[in-house]
Protein backbone atom coordinates (compact mmCIF):
# COMPACT_ATOMS: atom_id res chain seq x y z
CA UNK A 1 0.00 0.00 0.00
CA UNK A 2 1.47 3.42 -0.73
CA UNK A 3 2.16 5.84 1.69
CA UNK A 4 2.60 9.12 2.32
CA UNK A 5 6.51 10.39 2.65
CA UNK A 6 6.90 11.88 5.91
CA UNK A 7 3.83 10.65 7.87
CA UNK A 8 3.44 6.94 6.22
CA UNK A 9 -0.21 7.94 6.22
CA UNK A 10 -1.81 4.88 4.20
CA UNK A 11 -3.36 6.15 0.70
CA UNK A 12 -6.49 5.20 -0.55
CA UNK A 13 -6.60 2.61 -4.04
CA UNK A 14 -9.02 3.86 -6.92
CA UNK A 15 -10.80 0.71 -6.40
CA UNK A 16 -10.01 -0.21 -3.02
CA UNK A 17 -13.31 -2.10 -1.44
CA UNK A 18 -13.25 -0.69 2.18
CA UNK A 19 -11.73 2.56 2.01
CA UNK A 20 -13.35 3.31 5.38
CA UNK A 21 -10.65 1.21 6.71
CA UNK A 22 -7.63 2.56 5.24
CA UNK A 23 -8.89 6.66 6.14
CA UNK A 24 -9.69 5.49 9.67
CA UNK A 25 -5.57 4.05 9.79
CA UNK A 26 -4.67 7.38 8.24
CA UNK A 27 -6.40 9.26 11.14
CA UNK A 28 -5.19 7.36 13.95
CA UNK A 29 -1.71 7.98 12.83
CA UNK A 30 -2.37 11.78 12.56
CA UNK A 31 -4.43 11.96 15.87
CA UNK A 32 -0.99 10.39 17.25
CA UNK A 33 1.30 12.52 15.54
CA UNK A 34 -0.09 15.62 15.43
CA UNK A 35 1.12 17.71 18.63
CA UNK A 36 3.06 14.90 19.80
CA UNK A 37 2.81 14.38 23.70
CA UNK A 38 3.93 11.46 25.94
CA UNK A 39 3.79 10.73 28.93
CA UNK A 40 7.43 9.20 29.62
CA UNK A 41 10.73 8.27 27.90
CA UNK A 42 12.07 6.19 30.51
CA UNK A 43 10.36 2.76 30.05
CA UNK A 44 11.67 -0.03 27.78
CA UNK A 45 8.72 -2.66 27.88
CA UNK A 46 5.44 -1.62 27.64
CA UNK A 47 3.12 -0.46 30.79
CA UNK A 48 0.48 -2.97 31.87
CA UNK A 49 -2.15 -1.06 31.54
CA UNK A 50 -2.45 1.86 28.98
CA UNK A 51 -5.36 3.84 28.46
CA UNK A 52 -6.59 4.58 24.79
CA UNK A 53 -4.35 7.54 23.72
CA UNK A 54 -1.22 7.05 25.64
CA UNK A 55 2.20 7.53 23.79
CA UNK A 56 5.17 6.44 25.16
CA UNK A 57 8.99 7.36 23.69
CA UNK A 58 10.53 4.39 23.79
CA UNK A 59 13.91 3.79 26.35
CA UNK A 60 17.02 2.04 25.21
CA UNK A 61 16.57 -1.56 24.88
CA UNK A 62 12.72 -2.12 24.19
CA UNK A 63 11.26 -5.29 24.65
CA UNK A 64 8.03 -7.67 24.90
CA UNK A 65 5.95 -5.75 21.96
CA UNK A 66 8.47 -2.64 22.22
CA UNK A 67 11.06 -4.71 20.87
CA UNK A 68 13.17 -3.09 18.23
CA UNK A 69 11.22 0.31 18.76
CA UNK A 70 13.95 2.23 20.56
CA UNK A 71 13.31 5.98 20.00
CA UNK A 72 10.40 5.35 18.45
CA UNK A 73 6.99 6.82 19.99
CA UNK A 74 4.76 3.82 21.20
CA UNK A 75 0.83 4.72 20.69
CA UNK A 76 -1.78 2.72 22.92
CA UNK A 77 -4.92 2.49 20.36
CA UNK A 78 -7.92 0.09 19.72
CA UNK A 79 -6.61 -2.52 22.28
CA UNK A 80 -2.43 -2.79 20.27
CA UNK A 81 0.27 -0.90 20.25
CA UNK A 82 1.05 1.32 16.88
CA UNK A 83 4.92 2.51 16.11
CA UNK A 84 5.51 5.96 14.96
CA UNK A 85 8.80 5.95 13.53
CA UNK A 86 10.57 9.65 13.99
CA UNK A 87 11.88 11.80 11.44
CA UNK A 88 14.75 14.45 11.87
CA UNK A 89 13.31 18.02 12.68
CA UNK A 90 10.08 16.19 15.10
CA UNK A 91 9.08 18.06 18.26
CA UNK A 92 8.01 15.95 21.41
CA UNK A 93 6.93 16.93 24.52
CA UNK A 94 7.17 14.70 27.94
CA UNK A 95 5.03 15.69 30.31
CA UNK A 96 6.64 13.89 33.15
CA UNK A 97 9.57 15.82 33.25
CA UNK A 98 7.95 18.70 31.09
CA UNK A 99 10.49 18.93 29.07
CA UNK A 100 10.63 19.46 25.59
CA UNK A 101 12.80 17.31 23.15
CA UNK A 102 13.68 17.57 19.37
CA UNK A 103 15.19 14.37 16.70
CA UNK A 104 18.20 14.97 14.97
CA UNK A 105 17.65 12.05 13.17
CA UNK A 106 19.79 10.31 15.49
CA UNK A 107 18.90 11.42 18.86
CA UNK A 108 16.32 13.07 20.47
CA UNK A 109 17.87 15.90 22.83
CA UNK A 110 16.30 18.82 24.83
CA UNK A 111 15.06 21.73 22.41
CA UNK A 112 18.11 23.87 23.75
CA UNK A 113 20.87 21.85 23.01
CA UNK A 114 19.51 20.99 19.42
CA UNK A 115 19.27 24.78 18.68
CA UNK A 116 22.27 25.44 21.06
CA UNK A 117 20.43 27.89 23.06
CA UNK A 118 21.49 28.62 26.88
CA UNK A 119 19.47 27.38 29.39
CA UNK A 120 19.24 28.79 33.18
CA UNK A 121 20.44 26.58 35.92
CA UNK A 122 23.10 26.28 38.62
CA UNK A 123 25.71 25.35 36.01
CA UNK A 124 25.86 25.94 32.32
CA UNK A 125 27.85 25.43 29.63
CA UNK A 126 28.38 28.20 27.24
CA UNK A 127 30.83 26.96 24.52
CA UNK A 128 31.99 23.86 23.86
CA UNK A 129 35.23 23.35 21.14
CA UNK A 130 34.89 20.38 18.46
CA UNK A 131 37.15 18.04 20.64
CA UNK A 132 35.13 18.39 23.74
CA UNK A 133 36.42 21.37 25.54
CA UNK A 134 34.48 23.25 27.42
CA UNK A 135 33.32 26.15 29.32
CA UNK A 136 30.73 27.00 31.76
CA UNK A 137 29.21 29.29 34.27
CA UNK A 138 28.17 28.32 37.84
CA UNK A 139 26.50 29.68 40.90
CA UNK A 140 26.61 27.62 44.02
CA UNK A 141 24.03 28.57 47.22
CA UNK A 142 23.41 28.36 50.90
CA UNK A 143 22.34 29.45 53.75
CA UNK A 144 23.88 29.81 56.98
CA UNK A 145 21.64 29.41 59.92
CA UNK A 146 22.30 29.91 63.41
CA UNK A 147 25.50 31.25 63.57
CA UNK A 148 27.54 31.03 66.20
CA UNK A 149 31.42 31.74 67.15
CA UNK A 150 34.02 33.88 65.79
CA UNK A 151 33.61 32.27 62.49
CA UNK A 152 31.34 30.14 60.54
CA UNK A 153 32.75 28.00 57.16
CA UNK A 154 30.46 27.23 54.58
CA UNK A 155 29.33 23.81 53.56
CA UNK A 156 29.91 24.64 49.60
CA UNK A 157 32.84 25.17 48.50
CA UNK A 158 34.51 27.39 45.46
CA UNK A 159 35.64 23.85 43.27
CA UNK A 160 39.10 22.97 42.75
CA UNK A 161 39.99 24.37 39.14
CA UNK A 162 37.04 27.24 39.56
CA UNK A 163 37.77 30.59 38.44
CA UNK A 164 36.17 32.57 41.06
CA UNK A 165 34.20 35.73 39.98
CA UNK A 166 32.88 36.53 43.44
CA UNK A 167 31.11 35.30 46.76
CA UNK A 168 27.60 37.58 46.89
CA UNK A 169 25.52 37.44 50.68
CA UNK A 170 22.27 38.75 52.48
CA UNK A 171 21.86 38.58 56.20
CA UNK A 172 18.09 36.47 55.97
CA UNK A 173 18.06 36.61 59.59
CA UNK A 174 19.38 39.30 61.62
CA UNK A 175 22.67 38.46 63.06
CA UNK A 176 23.28 38.86 66.81
CA UNK A 177 26.53 39.31 69.03
CA UNK A 178 28.73 40.65 66.32
CA UNK A 179 28.37 44.32 65.19
CA UNK A 180 29.62 43.62 61.02
CA UNK A 181 31.20 40.12 59.81
CA UNK A 182 33.97 39.76 56.84
CA UNK A 183 33.23 37.29 54.02
CA UNK A 184 36.34 35.23 52.81
CA UNK A 185 38.20 32.57 52.92
CA UNK A 186 41.04 30.75 55.58
CA UNK A 187 43.91 33.39 55.43
CA UNK A 188 41.84 36.20 53.46
CA UNK A 189 39.05 36.92 55.97
CA UNK A 190 37.35 40.05 53.82
CA UNK A 191 38.12 38.53 50.45
CA UNK A 192 34.66 39.15 49.24
CA UNK A 193 33.38 42.32 52.06
CA UNK A 194 34.26 43.37 55.10
CA UNK A 195 32.39 44.96 57.99
CA UNK A 196 29.30 43.97 56.20
CA UNK A 197 25.84 44.69 57.66
CA UNK A 198 24.07 42.58 60.42
CA UNK A 199 20.73 43.87 59.82
CA UNK A 200 17.93 41.74 57.68
CA UNK A 201 17.91 42.22 53.91
CA UNK A 202 21.52 43.52 54.47
CA UNK A 203 23.60 42.70 51.16
CA UNK A 204 26.52 42.74 49.11
CA UNK A 205 27.83 41.78 45.91
CA UNK A 206 31.29 40.30 46.71
CA UNK A 207 33.28 40.42 43.24
CA UNK A 208 36.96 40.08 42.67
CA UNK A 209 39.27 40.41 39.97
CA UNK A 210 38.58 36.42 38.16
CA UNK A 211 40.74 34.42 40.48
CA UNK A 212 41.72 30.48 39.97
CA UNK A 213 41.37 28.42 42.75
CA UNK A 214 43.46 24.74 43.19
CA UNK A 215 41.68 23.35 45.70
CA UNK A 216 38.08 22.93 47.01
CA UNK A 217 38.20 26.02 49.62
CA UNK A 218 35.22 26.96 51.38
CA UNK A 219 33.88 30.36 52.07
CA UNK A 220 34.24 31.79 55.74
CA UNK A 221 32.17 34.16 57.63
CA UNK A 222 34.08 35.96 60.43
CA UNK A 223 32.11 37.77 63.30
CA UNK A 224 33.45 41.76 64.32
CA UNK A 225 33.03 43.38 67.56
CA UNK A 226 31.80 40.14 69.20
CA UNK A 227 31.11 36.41 68.66
CA UNK A 228 27.85 35.47 66.46
CA UNK A 229 25.10 34.42 68.79
CA UNK A 230 22.62 34.01 66.07
CA UNK A 231 21.22 34.95 62.65
CA UNK A 232 21.48 33.79 59.14
CA UNK A 233 23.15 34.70 55.72
CA UNK A 234 22.83 33.60 52.04
CA UNK A 235 25.78 32.86 50.20
CA UNK A 236 26.42 32.40 46.62
CA UNK A 237 29.54 31.67 44.97
CA UNK A 238 29.81 32.70 41.27
CA UNK A 239 32.40 31.10 39.21
CA UNK A 240 33.83 30.05 35.85
CA UNK A 241 33.84 25.85 34.97
CA UNK A 242 36.69 24.55 32.62
CA UNK A 243 36.79 21.37 31.25
CA UNK A 244 39.27 19.71 29.23
CA UNK A 245 38.72 18.13 25.81
CA UNK A 246 37.61 14.64 25.76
Amino acid sequence: MATSTHLLLPFLEAAQAQKHVTHNEALRLLDGLVQLSVKDRDLAAPPSSPAEGDRYLVASGGSAEWSGWDLNVALWTDGAWMRLPPRAGWRLWVEDEGALLVYDGAIWQPLGAALGLLSVGESVEVARGALGGSTGVAVTEEELSGLSGASVTSGIVIPNRAICLGVSTRTSTEITGATSYDCGIAGEPAKFGGSLGVAAGSSNAGVIGPTAFYADTPVVLTANGGSFTGGAVRLAIHYLTVGVPT
